[in-house]
């Protein structure tokens, strides 16, 4: 569609010219960027379709200026400060975004259309190669100097790239990167054409990620190497001989700039150096490489000073750092990090041998009843915030709205003036660019404001008693639950009348609490208000309906199973809720985490126990070092971590590990591998934490633990089956392996950390190593991410490589899973094993997850980060859901997910022609409706970039 100006009845648009950005057109020639070009190209496509009646429309003027003004963002998002784009990308982003918007009439007409001019130049143009027909091009160097473009080398990048990848295709890279390449292009420039002509061609064919990776890599060392003066650029096999030397002047360069520790110095760079594996740059994806490049590796104004064998053996030195022999234990961390076996936390990677390394993930803190408590609590948050720790807060003290003030003999204004201040708190410290701050504040279910509490995430009412940015948390006690099975009544106190509940829990919480019920009734505890259970539970699930907030979290089970009841209570989990540490005035607890990567453990079919005991050995020692080399920003953090020193090992891949085992997610034989996997995982993860107890001593407060009495993770819930009194407990205790031997070995030996498991959700460092996040299912199984880095298309590996096989893999399955937003229920060639396997998060029933969920938690001494997926929630099926996930013995939950509106419209349609293998939604009489006026639901997206999930 010619640019031409449009005709006087069209749909007038904001015509914006950005002098930064530059529109390569097909003759080589650069020219500015115009929104109004896209606007006439995209209004004669509905004019195509829908004649002279488009024109006047003014659904066709707001759908021109959305998608124009949707376009001109994610070209900006993309080139912040300027750049080019070529014009066929422009043309893709048009044609995805009448798909998106369901114009798929126009969307086809615009790609007929374009098909028909491709034909027509290709006719026009006699063959020639892209060199000849190509206009001469000058390369602009950062000295202002120019010399001609070395297509050689271009090739012989591109061919490295591609090299030892099925189904990629060199020459057709090469051609695209010329065609986005002009006269005066910036060196650094062409590499990023050689990116965007690979990136394109990801939805046809995975593998061009590890090319678009291999790309951006070549652009990155080129960086690197000539800002340490060692060269101007090196292939991958030049690399091989420069990455000592590069590594070697990268930590002094470091430590020069103050931006490593001079303690570095300490190791034997030239030994160190001579460990690293070039060969490993090619296992990464491209979101996952970029994901570094943006936000992990070291800089000096905007210049990279890392590759990626020099980071992860940077991050191993600052975690060696006070080993005896620290070059051997160095090599043994590098080694685990580099061949993606397991994965230290962001902070960890952001910080490990830095001057200030703050280097663990969350921080649980519980806020005092007093004026001076509360403000010292939120500069204590924002410090720690800054170091890029993500907050968990307990409120449950702060005295309820109505509460009387001794000292001015006046009202407390309750929790949710101070929720307020902590809100923008966290929005203002978002820990130095990195990522952005994050904050969950919990409350018992028995407090005053809890009603209020729930209000908070609204969309409606007194903006001064809304906190748009934080996340919140219900913290349940068993009784309550109880009581809404039961439809009894429950009574709300303030804590100011009412102090010691907080500190309770089990029968000692429910003894005390029927006592405050009986001086309410008495009247001799005049500030209570009494309310039917059902009719509090119904309003946190509408909320979370509604909102998405407060997420449902379990007091009872998570101090009951608690390793360290005997020194204090969980007053709350983090802001994942994975961590159940101990806090109180004095201790501020700290979680250190890292993951194992499942899937790398798969081996002929099955979990290999070998190595995953010796990658579960290595990394609990990495973990225990991190407690002991941390920057603490507080002094309370500092005492609470180095008296219990908790660690939190999980995992991510559990999806990909299904797929290597040919295991659909909804099954009894995947709810058997997360037992299976799990109870592995847990036996060498605590038989590491003892071994080290004898090399290195046990934690200060073991004595008294559930350890020390010979009580493990499994046995822990026999407490939570009493507790219950055996009515509400549906628990499995099932066990595999020799748990005997390792009980009597830990009441011998000890044990170095008071807590070793929590499954933390592993978003931004399961993008590094380029498998599925945490034990979350596929979200879909070809969609566009966004994050802090850009939009990057994630297709699903395994599927496609099962399609190749039945010879199923086409363009044509291409746009089949794009119109089915990456589900593969609704395409009928696929056989139904195939749709059983590759079923997406919102098409296999939520219960599974929780089954799942329950098995690996009878392992683990913590928790996990378990986010729950409905098509098209519902009362009823929420009640039932969370009902059957605290009956499950289940500490904590996440997110609740949904469906947008389109989508499930769409899903709609597809079950009513009988399509669909998910059942019909149904509307039961027990569905919560929303209040009159009340906003469609919103839920946390998944591709939402502020979401702090996501990162």
């Amino acid at each position: 569609m010619t640019q031409t100006a449009l005709p006087p009845q069209a749909p007038p648009t904001t015509s914006q010219t950005d002098n930064s950005l530059h529109v390569i057109k097909r003759n080589g020639q650069a020219v500015p960027y115009h929104d109004q070009k896209i606007a006439i190209a995209v209004t004669k496509a509905f004019l195509a379709v829908e004649g002279d009646s488009a024109s006047g429309s003014a659904r066709v003027r707001e759908a021109v200026n959305a998608l124009v003004k949707d376009i001109s963002a994610r070209i900006k998002r993309r080139l912040p400060e300027g750049g080019t784009v070529h014009i066929e990308e422009i043309q893709d982003l048009v044609e995805l975004g009448l798909m998106r918007s369901s114009f798929h009439k126009v969307a086809r007409a615009y790609v007929l259309y374009r098909e028909e001019h491709a034909k027509q130049r290709q006719s026009s143009v006699p063959p020639a190669s892209p060199e000849e027909s190509h206009p001469s091009i000058n390369v602009l160097n950062p000295d202002g100097t120019q010399v001609p473009l070395n297509v050689a080398r271009l090739r012989t990048v591109i061919a490295d790239a591609c090299s030892g990848l099925e189904g990629v295709d060199a020459e057709k890279i090469t051609a695209s990167a010329l065609k986005n390449l002009y006269n005066g292009v910036k060196r650094k420039e062409v590499n990023t054409a050689l990116v965007m002509a690979a990136r394109p061609l990801i939805e046809a064919e995975p593998y061009y990620s590890l090319v678009c990776a291999r790309l951006l890599l070549d652009g990155l060392r080129s960086e690197v190497l000539s800002f340490l003066n060692i060269a101007e650029a090196a292939t991958e096999t030049e690399m091989t001989a420069l990455y000592p030397e590069t590594f070697q002047q990268t930590i002094e360069k470091g430590i020069e700039l103050e931006l490593l520790s001079p303690r570095l110095r300490e190791f034997d760079l030239e030994r160190l150096g001579s460990e690293l594996k070039s060969e490993r740059d090619r296992q990464f994806n491209y979101l996952g490489l970029q994901t570094l490049y943006d936000r992990y590796f070291l800089h000096w104004n905007d210049n990279r000073l890392e590759l990626p064998q020099v980071f992860f053996m940077r991050v191993a030195m600052g975690l060696a750092l006070q080993e005896d022999d620290k070059n051997t234990r160095a090599i043994e961390f590098y080694q685990l990090l580099s061949s993606f076996d397991y994965m230290c936390s962001t902070p960890t990677l952001f910080n490990a041998g830095t001057n200030r390394p703050q280097l663990s993930s969350c921080y649980l803190t519980t806020v005092p009843d007093d004026l001076s408590g509360i403000y010292n609590a939120m500069k204590d948050s924002a410090l720690l915030s800054k170091w890029a720790g993500g907050l968990g807060n307990d409120w449950t003290p702060v005295r309820a709205l109505g509460s009387h003030i001794k000292g001015t003999n006046g009202k407390s204004q309750g929790v949710v003036p101070f929720l307020k201040v902590v809100n923008d708190t966290a929005v203002a410290v978002n820990q130095g660019g990195k990522r952005k701050g994050a904050v969950c504040a919990y409350l018992e279910t028995w407090h005053l404001d809890i009603e209020e509490f729930l209000e908070l995430r609204k969309n409606t009412g007194d903006e001064r008693r809304r906190t748009h940015d934080m996340n919140s948390a219900n913290w349940i006690p068993d009784l309550f639950m109880k009581r809404v099975f039961e439809d009894k009544h429950w009574t709300l106190f303030s804590p100011a009348d009412v102090p010691d509940l907080h500190e309770l829990y089990g029968k000692a919480f429910e003894d005390r609490y029927h006592h405050y019920e009986r001086l309410a009734e008495s009247g001799e505890l005049k500030l209570h208000k009494t309310i039917q259970a059902q009719t509090l539970w119904r309003k946190m699930l509408s909320m979370l309906f509604e909102t998405g907030h407060p997420w449902i979290t379990f007091k009872d089970p998570c101090n009951l199973r608690s390793p360290q009841q005997h020194v204090g209570v969980v007053h709350s989990s983090n802001l994942c809720t994975e961590i159940t540490l101990n806090t109180s005035e004095d201790e501020i607890a700290v979680c250190n985490l890292g993951s194992i990567n499942l899937v790398n453990h798969i081996v002929n079919g099955e979990l290999d126990a070998n190595r995953l005991q010796q990658t579960i050995t290595t990394a609990v020692r990495l973990l225990d070092n991190v407690i002991d080399i941390n920057y603490y920003a507080v002094p309370q953090a500092e005492r609470a971590n180095l008296r219990h020193r908790p660690v939190g090992m999980g995992m991510m891949g559990f999806q990909d590990a299904l797929y290597k085992l040919g295991l659909p997610y909804e099954s009894v034989e995947a709810v058997h591998f997360a037992d299976q996997s799990m109870e592995l995982i847990s036996y060498f993860a605590l038989q590491a934490s003892t071994d080290l107890a004898v090399e290195r001593g046990t934690y200060e407060s073991y004595e008294g633990s559930l350890w020390s009495q010979g009580i493990l993770p499994i046995d822990s819930l026999n407490l939570l089956e009493e507790a219950r009194g055996g009515n509400y407990a549906v628990l499995d205790k099932a066990a595999q392996l020799d748990w005997d031997s390792l009980r009597s070995k830990i009441q011998r030996q000890g044990m170095r950390n008071s807590n070793v498991m929590a499954i933390a959700p592993t978003a931004t460092i399961s993008n590094i190593v380029g498998v599925s996040q945490s034990i979350e299912p596929t979200y879909q199984n070809l969609f566009v991410k966004s994050n802090l880095s850009g939009e990057f298309t994630v297709i699903n590996p395994w599927l496609v490589t099962e399609l190749k096989k039945r010879d199923l893999w086409d363009s044509v399955m291409v746009n089949d899973l794009k119109y089915f937003d990456g589900s593969v229920a609704q395409i009928d060639r696929i056989p139904n094993e195939v749709k059983v396997l590759f079923k997406t998060a919102f098409e296999i029933d939520p219960r599974w997850l929780v089954e799942a969920a329950s098995r690996r938690q009878k392992w683990i001494d913590q928790g996990q980060s378990l986010n729950l997926y409905m098509a098209e929630p519902s009362g009823k099926k929420l009640d039932n859901l969370y009902k059957l996930a605290w009956s499950r013995g289940l500490k904590t939950t996440y997110y609740l997910r949904s469906l947008g509106a389109t989508q499930m419209e769409k899903v709609s349609v597809q079950a009513d022609s009988g399509k669909s293998e998910q059942s019909q939604p149904g509307r039961e009489s027990e569905d919560f409706e929303l209040e009159a006026g009340q906003p469609e639901p919103k839920f946390c997206s998944i591709l939402d970039p502020d979401c702090e999930a996501c990162q």
